[in-house]
């Protein structure tokens, strides 16, 4: 069997780099901790299997769609100086490799659409309501990009379109799941989306932004407002996370999770936010979006902790 050719190899790392895969792979613990967490135990193997696939799938496709929808202005950015990113968890790989001519628009949408059907079959299996919420989440994902030049609100429709893997998760578990579990669930999720992931990474951006006009929450409230408001809503997402516990765990086992998720909120979350919020800096920012992308991995951990 012949080994891959490091051209072949360099082609594939940018169909990954497309598709973000390092924070990809991060985003695929928010599914699995929404099922671990709901069911205090593990699905069935079935459900494993092909949930990890449709996951994949799923926020493979999805982060493709995203440099797709913005091929035109990412490719006048790339006309002008770019920002340095080094460190940024999302420039791991070459960011944006259609932009910058490696990667053809053509390649990208049959990327982009080969996941996708992966991922509309995956789930199908689990629960045809899982379909649609992939495709809501698809149609959120391009209405937020459309908005980048026309509203801050648009950080909204962020915080829905992250809450569509782990909503989607509980339904392949449960065709009726607990009401209040998944409001908490959805607003813990879409509080730690614009502290920890939509405002720091609008915020690295934030120069590039300026010069074409962009109506991100950074550019629109400010450095000062912006921070607050990061800070503000990562202090809820962690007060939701530790509810989550309480939900799931409403006896001795508590005791101990809730001051693990404190910890763990206090680490990746609130100590970086409150650092912006200090010094208003661009790498604080990057370093905010970094340790916040490891939190549903770090929850997934803690889960895992109590089950076994």
């Amino acid at each position: 069997m012949n080994a891959i050719s490091p051209i072949k190899l360099e082609r594939i790392k940018l169909f990954l780099a497309l598709s973000r895969t390092p924070h990809g792979l991060l985003d695929m613990a928010t599914p699995a901790f929404a099922v671990l967490i709901y069911l205090q135990g593990f699905p069935s193997s079935r459900i494993i299997l092909i949930g990890l696939l449709t996951a994949f799938a799923g926020y493979t496709a999805v982060y493709a769609f995203n440099d797709i929808i913005d091929y035109r202005s990412d490719r006048k950015r790339f006309g002008q100086t770019q920002q340095e990113t080094v460190g940024y968890l999302d420039s791991i790989m070459a960011r944006h490799p259609m932009a910058q001519g490696l990667l053809s628009f053509k390649e990208g949408i049959v990327w982009a659409m080969g996941w996708s059907a992966v991922a509309l079959v995956g789930a199908y299996l689990l629960n045809p309501v899982c379909v649609l919420i992939f495709l809501a989440g698809a149609g959120l994902e391009t209405v937020y990009c459309l908005l980048w030049r026309v509203s801050p609100l648009r950080a909204i429709v962020s915080g829905f379109v992250k809450n569509m893997g782990a909503l989607a998760a509980i339904f392949a578990v449960d065709p009726h799941p607990d009401p209040i579990f998944m409001i908490v669930l959805f607003l813990f999720l879409f509080f730690w989306e614009i502290g920890g992931q939509n405002i720091p990474a609008d915020w690295t951006d934030i120069e590039e932004d300026r010069r074409f006009k962009a109506k991100t929450i950074p550019v629109r409230l400010g450095e000062e407002k912006s921070a607050a408001l990061a800070l503000g809503c990562i202090g809820i997402a962690v007060f939701l996370g530790m509810t989550i516990f309480l939900l799931s765990y409403p006896n001795f086992k508590y005791i101990a999770a809730g001051p693990l998720v404190l910890l763990i909120g206090f680490l990746l979350l609130l100590q970086p936010a409150f650092k912006l919020y200090q010094t208003k800096q661009r790498e604080t920012a990057m370093a905010l979006f970094n340790k916040a992308s490891y939190f549903p991995f770090c929850m997934l951990c803690t889960t895992l902790i109590f089950i076994f």
